[in-house]
């Protein structure tokens, strides 16, 4: 729980997206994975099966970033 109150781990985070959306290593499929449904959500929220549910776009991308740093950095032995 504390690491998730970190911004210092947030800033991590955001800096290997980054790195990780620029990679040559990584497929265009597997960036746009990550940026649709970030870019869909803060455009269209009310396009989602839930859009009453009380979650700001913030916190959405942060889980998906979080999510998304994990998995490549698996998937293409990237660290």
């Amino acid at each position: 729980m504390r690491k998730l109150l970190s911004l210092r781990h947030w800033q991590r985070t955001f800096v290997r997206i980054f790195q990780l959306l620029r990679s040559k290593n990584v497929s265009l499929l597997d960036k746009l994975i990550f940026t649709v449904p970030v870019f869909l959500y803060w455009v269209l929220p009310d396009v989602l099966p839930l859009p009453f549910l009380p979650i700001d776009d913030i916190a959405v991308t942060m889980v998906i970033a979080e999510w998304f740093a994990r998995r490549m950095e698996t998937k293409y032995n990237i660290k």
